[in-house]
C-alpha cells in the first residue's frame, strides 16, 4: 500500500495560492513552541511564518513545528537567518518548503536564493538521500521532481532593495516579494515609525511594481486592520501579527481587565 503522505511533497499549495495571486492571511511563529504551533494549526491561517531570523527558533524547534502541521490545511513557510545556502539548505534537508529570503537587495541575491533551493544542475542545493525532506528516502523520485515544488519569497527591507524591486521582481524563481516595513522605514529615517507618511507610500508602490513581473506582494501589519488597509493596497499576502504579540495583548488586557474592590454590607 502507498502512504498517501508520500504525495504532499509536490503539492505545494502556498506556491500554487502565491503564483496565482489569492489572498492569503499569515501570522508569525514566534515563540519557538511547537505546542502554540500545535494549536495554531487549528485556528484557520492560510498560512504560518517560523521566524529564524528575530526569533529563537533553532533547527531542531523547526522541525518539531513542521511536523505539528502534517495534515494541516496551513502551510509553513520559514524565515532563516541569513541568504545562505549552507542554512537554506539544512531547511531544505529538514522539510522546509517555503522560504522567506531575508534582506535581499539586488537581483544577484535573489538569484544565489534560487539556485540555493535548487538541484543542480539548475542549483547548488546539496543532494541528501535519506533527509526528512524525502521522507528519508522514500517519497518516489523527488530528486528529479522538487525544484518546482519550492517556493521562494524575497524580502524588500532597505533601500537598495527596493531601488532594486523591478531587477529582483524580473528574476526567474522568486515567486513573490514580501517588505518587511520595519526595516524599510528604518533605512529611509523613521526608525519605528512605519505610518509616517513617507514610509506608507513607498509600501503602497510595492503591489502594483511586483504585478508587472507576475510576482505576489506580501507583507507583515501589526494587527489585522492595518492588514485590512494592506490588502486594499494590492497586497495578497499579508502576516496579521505574531503568536507572541497576540499573548502580549491578550495578557495584558487580562491583567488590567479588574479593577477596584468590591465590598457588601
Amino acid at each position: 500500500m502507498t502512504d498517501p503522505r508520500l504525495t504532499r511533497f509536490f503539492d505545494n499549495g502556498f506556491k500554487k495560492r502565491l503564483i496565482a495571486d489569492e489572498l492569503q492571511i499569515g501570522l508569525w511563529l514566534n515563540s519557538a513552541s511547537p505546542l502554540v504551533a500545535e494549536l495554531v494549526s487549528y485556528t484557520g491561517f492560510g498560512w504560518v511564518l517560523i521566524d529564524a531570523e528575530h526569533a529563537p527558533n533553532d533547527l531542531a524547534e523547526t522541525v518539531a513545528q513542521l511536523q505539528v502541521f502534517i495534515g494541516s490545511p496551513t502551510s509553513v513557510i520559514v524565515r532563516p537567518p541569513w541568504n545562505d545556502m549552507v542554512m537554506i539548505k539544512r531547511l531544505l534537508d529538514a522539510g522546509v518548503q517555503n522560504f522567506l529570503i531575508p534582506f535581499v537587495q539586488t537581483a544577484e541575491e535573489a538569484t544565489a536564493a534560487v539556485a540555493s533551493v535548487r538541484y543542480p544542475p539548475r542549483g547548488v542545493r546539496g543532494v541528501s538521500v535519506g533527509s526528512r525532506s524525502s521522507a528519508f528516502g522514500m517519497a518516489p523520485d523527488y530528486w528529479k521532481k522538487i525544484d518546482d515544488h519550492i517556493g521562494v519569497t524575497v524580502q524588500i527591507e532597505h533601500q537598495t532593495g527596493y531601488g532594486n524591486l523591478a531587477d529582483i521582481c524580473a528574476v526567474d524563481g522568486v515567486d513573490g516579494v514580501f517588505v518587511g516595513p520595519q526595516d524599510l522605514a528604518a533605512s529611509f529615517g523613521h526608525i519605528v515609525d512605519v505610518q509616517h507618511a513617507d514610509v506608507q507610500r513607498l509600501i503602497a508602490d510595492v503591489p502594483a511594481v511586483a504585478r508587472r513581473f507576475g510576482k505576489a506582494a506580501g507583507i507583515l501589519a501589526s494587527n489585522p486592520q492595518e492588514g485590512q488597509r494592506y490588502v486594499d493596497m494590492g497586497y495578497s499576502f499579508v502576516g496579521v501579527g505574531s503568536d507572541l504579540g497576540l499573548l502580549k495583548g491578550a495578557a495584558t488586557k487580562a491583567a488590567h481587565a479588574i479593577t477596584g474592590r468590591s465590598t457588601k454590607g
